[in-house]
C-alpha cells in the first residue's frame, strides 16, 4: 500500500479476529479499490476507517470496542479521519444495538452492505448516515437442506467468497483497467506475508449450545473448487507459498455440493498450483473427521502434517451438554490414527473449561486426556455466557471465580505439556517457511515447520541465518523454548527423522 495522496478518498481497514476476518478484509480491499479508493496502513492517515469488527467471545467482544472508540478520537485530532465505519461479525450480530450504545461509530454495516460498501462510505463522507444494520438469523437465508443451498447462495451475501461470476475485477493494474485474461479475483492483499488464508466455506449447521456463530454468520456454504482453485493461483502470483485453507468447519467441505469428499480431490490440485509449496487445512471436527480425509491431509504431497481438532472437552458429560460428541477414549483413538499414518504430525485444539454442570471430576478427566494426548498447542477459554445460545439458559452455572480458577490449572498444565511436547521435538528435521526477522534478534530469522499453524501456533527461530520472508531453510531442531523451537540448516539430513514437506521448496 502507499501513502494517502490529498486528492483522493482514502480508507484503512483495520482487522479483529480470526484469519476468516482476514479474508473477509482482504475482499472488502479488493472491492473499494476496484471502485478508486485508496488503500492506506494506519487509521489517521484515512478519511474513513472500517474496523473489522469480532464477535466471538466476550474479551473479543471488549477488544472491538476498544479500537473503535480509539479510532473514533482521530476524528478529534490532526488525523486524517473523517468517519469511522464498523463491519464484521459484531456488527452483523448486534446492528442497531451496536450503534445505540456507540454513537462515536458513524455507521454500523452488517454483511449485505459489503457488496455496495463504497457507496456506503461515499455517502458518509458527503454527511449522510446509513440506517443501521438490523440483526437476522442468517441460519433462515439458505435452505434448511444442504443440498438446496448451491443455486440460492448466489442470492446471499456471503463474506469472502468473491466469485468469478461477480462483476468486480481486480488485479496489479492501474484503477479503471481491468485485466484482458487471468484469474478474477475480488480481493487485495493487505499484507506482504508468504502466507495467506483462504476461504473453503463459511456459516455452519452445528448447533453448539456455547456457540452463536451460526446465527451470525449462517448455514453452512461451500465455496466451489474452481473458485477456490482460482484464488489460489491468484495468490500463487502473488507470492504466497503456503495457503491456510480456513472456514468454520471443514470437514464439512462439499457436503452441499453433492460430495463430501471433494476436499480429499481438492487437496492436491491445490498442491499442485504452480508456486504454492505448502497447503495447510484448518478446523476440523472430530467427529466428523473421515478416514479418507484423514489420510488425505496425512499422506498427500504439499499437505502439512497438521491437524487442527475442535475437541473443547474429552467429558462425555460435558460434550453431551454442549451438544457434541465425543470422548477421552474416542479422541485417544482418533489421535492415534494421526499419529499412525504421520507420526510427527502437529496437533492443536481448544478446550472451554466452566461449562454449566462441569464437575470437577470433568476437568480431572479434561486434565488427564491432555496429558496423554500430547497436543503441540492448546487453546485454553473459560465459559461465558454466549447472547441466543442454549447454554446461556442451562442450569449448574459456575461462578466466575470458579472458572478463573479452572481456567488457571487448565492453563498451567497445558503450558507444561506443550512445552514438553515441543522437547520431544529436539532432533527433528523441520523445513521451515521464513516469514521474517526477531524483533529481539535482527541475526535471527523466524519462521514456522510443517507441524505450526500461523500466528497461533508457537514459531522456529534461525539463529546466524540469512534468509528472506518466503524461502525455506531445512534445518535440524536443536532446542524448545516453550512452543517455540531453535534450529540449524543443515546440508545432510541422513538418517533424522523429518516433517519435511517432499514437494516444498
Amino acid at each position: 500500500m502507499v501513502a494517502p495522496r490529498s486528492d483522493t478518498r482514502s480508507v484503512a481497514l483495520v482487522t479483529l479476529g480470526c484469519t476468516r476476518n482476514e479474508v473477509d478484509s482482504e475482499e472488502l480491499a479488493g472491492r473499494l479499490a476496484a471502485a478508486g479508493w485508496e488503500l492506506v496502513d494506519d487509521a489517521e492517515n484515512a478519511d474513513v476507517a472500517v474496523v473489522n469488527t469480532c464477535g466471538f467471545v466476550e474479551q473479543a467482544k471488549k477488544d472491538s470496542i476498544d479500537v473503535l472508540m480509539e479510532a473514533a478520537e482521530l476524528k478529534d485530532g490532526p488525523a486524517r479521519t473523517k468517519a469511522v465505519v464498523a463491519v464484521g461479525c459484531m456488527a452483523e450480530r448486534y446492528g442497531e444495538q451496536l450503534a445505540e450504545s456507540l454513537p462515536e461509530a458513524d455507521a454500523v454495516l452488517g454483511f449485505d452492505s459489503y457488496a455496495d460498501l463504497s457507496t456506503h462510505l461515499d455517502a458518509i463522507l458527503h454527511g449522510e448516515k446509513p440506517k443501521s444494520h438490523v440483526p437476522v438469523d442468517r441460519r433462515t437465508l439458505l435452505p434448511l437442506t444442504p443440498s438446496a443451498r448451491a443455486g440460492a447462495g448466489a442470492g446471499v451475501s456471503v463474506p469472502g467468497h468473491g466469485a468469478s461470476s461477480d462483476p468486480v475485477i481486480i488485479g496489479d493494474l492501474p484503477d479503471g483497467v481491468a485485466p484482458v485474461s487471468g484469474p478474477r479475483v475480488i480481493r487485495r492483499r493487505l499484507d506482504g506475508r508468504p502466507w495467506a488464508p483462504l476461504k473453503l466455506a463459511s456459516g455452519c449447521d452445528r448447533r453448539c449450545a456455547f456457540c452463536a456463530i451460526p446465527a451470525f454468520r449462517g448455514a453452512f456454504l461451500s465455496r466451489r473448487p474452481a473458485d477456490v482453485l482460482t484464488e489460489a493461483r491468484w495468490l500463487a502470483e502473488r507470492g504466497v507459498k503456503e495457503l491456510f485453507l480456513v472456514s468454520e468447519n471443514s470437514t464439512s467441505y462439499g457436503k452441499d455440493l453433492g460430495d463430501i469428499r471433494l476436499l480429499e480431490t481438492l487437496l492436491p490440485e491445490l498442491t499442485a498450483v504452480e508456486g504454492i509449496d505448502l497447503v495447510r487445512v484448518s478446523y476440523l471436527q472430530p467427529a466428523e473427521l473421515r478416514p479418507g480425509l484423514l489420510d488425505a491431509i496425512a499422506t498427500t504431497p504439499g499437505v502439512a502434517p497438521y491437524f487442527d481438532l475442535s475437541f473443547q472437552h474429552s467429558s462425555n458429560a460435558v460434550l453431551r451438554r454442549m451438544r457434541r460428541f465425543g470422548s477421552t477414549g474416542d479422541f485417544l483413538s482418533l489421535l492415534g490414527t494421526v499419529r499412525q499414518k504421520s507420526p510427527l504430525a502437529g496437533v492443536r485444539s481448544n478446550v472451554i473449561v466452566g461449562f454449566p454442570g462441569e464437575t470437577e471430576a470433568d476437568v480431572e478427566e479434561l486434565a488427564g486426556f491432555l496429558t496423554e494426548a500430547r497436543l503441540d498447542v492448546v487453546g485454553v477459554f473459560g465459559y461465558s455466557d454466549e447472547d441466543g445460545t442454549e447454554a446461556a439458559g442451562l442450569d449448574g452455572k459456575l461462578s466466575a471465580d470458579e472458572i478463573a480458577d479452572r481456567v488457571s490449572h487448565i492453563t498451567g498444565l497445558v503450558e507444561e505439556l506443550t512445552a514438553q511436547r515441543a522437547e520431544e521435538r529436539i532432533g527433528e528435521r523441520v523445513r521451515v517457511l521464513v516469514e521474517g526477522v526477531d524483533e529481539d534478534d535482527p541475526d535471527t530469522v523466524v519462521g514456522r515447520a510443517g507441524h505450526q499453524g500461523p500466528e497461533v501456533d508457537g514459531q522456529v527461530l534461525l539463529p546466524g541465518v540469512s534468509a528472506t520472508p518466503g524461502e525455506w531453510v531445512d534445518a535440524v531442531v536443536t532446542e524448545s523454548l516453550g512452543v517455540d523451537l531453535v534450529a540449524s540448516p543443515v546440508s545432510a539430513l541422513d538418517g533424522v527423522p523429518s516433517v519435511a514437506v517432499t514437494s516444498a521448496g
